[in-house]
């Protein structure tokens, strides 16, 4: 009987995200402007507005709870959340695991910033630091293009890359161009782009479960609306500025 009872739960929590009244959503936290916490210590950023966004139009109840980079996956397949919306670029590798949302973000340029004054010849590039956020699409091109001849380092958060380039720990930094363009922009010329912009991944979605079907179709129907009333381009404006993408 207790195994039967076990398995029931099981199968509840596997099927409650599609009929549920209120889904719960997994952001990092820390990848502003997408999200982050902000000086009330709340979750903020256009990843949070969205997901709110999406809810209101659903009808149903949203809660966002925070989850480090490096378990975001494996939690949402254990169901601590329903949707993983963290920057996520949509990538065969990962549809292998979840499925996806239709992009809220189009494909964005992953970029390199480097202190000013650094100088480096990206068709010879030998004996730079790069640094990258940790299973990430950036880390992953990395090691396929650069890690012959130069050294690799990865790191849990992004804001940790800022800081040993600053420090100098490392080189160059390799990033979403979303996430590095405030960065530059607040540097005060002390952080500066560098080298080729580089396409990887196809847009940023949420993610979720594969047998979670029927949440997909909705928060689709709901990004579908919300691109037809402008909401969604009203929020990238707000996030992301005057030369923010538009659907």
């Amino acid at each position: 009987m207790k195994k039967l009872l076990l398995a029931a739960t099981a199968l509840a929590l596997l099927s409650s995200a599609a009929n549920a009244q209120s889904i719960r959503v997994g952001t990092e936290g820390a990848y502003a402007p997408w999200n982050f916490i902000n000086e009330a210590g709340e979750l903020d950023g256009y990843e949070i507005d969205l997901a709110n966004a999406i809810c209101e139009h659903a009808g149903i109840e949203c809660e966002v709870v925070q989850n480090d980079w490096e378990s975001i996956i494996p939690n949402l397949l254990s169901g601590n959340y329903d949707v993983i919306m963290a920057g996520m670029s949509i990538t065969d590798e990962r549809l292998e695991t979840i499925n996806f949302t239709q992009d809220y973000y189009p494909p964005d340029p992953s970029l390199f910033v480097a202190t000013a004054g650094a100088e480096f010849d990206f068709d010879n590039l030998e004996g730079a630091r790069i640094a990258v956020q940790g299973n990430t699409i950036q880390a992953a091109y990395a090691e396929e293009n650069f890690a012959d001849a130069n050294e690799i380092l990865s790191f849990a958060t992004p804001d940790q890359t800022i800081a040993d380039l600053a420090a100098g720990n490392v080189d160059l930094i390799l990033a979403d161009g979303s996430f590095l363009q405030p960065v530059v922009d607040n540097s005060g010329g002390a952080i500066v782009f560098v080298g080729p912009e580089v396409m990887i991944g196809g847009g940023v979605g949420g993610g979720v479960r594969k047998e979670d079907t029927e949440l997909l179709a909705t928060l689709n129907e709901s990004l579908d609306a919300l691109k037809a009333d402008g909401t969604v381009n009203q929020l990238l404006a707000e996030w992301y500025g005057d030369d923010a993408p538009a659907y």
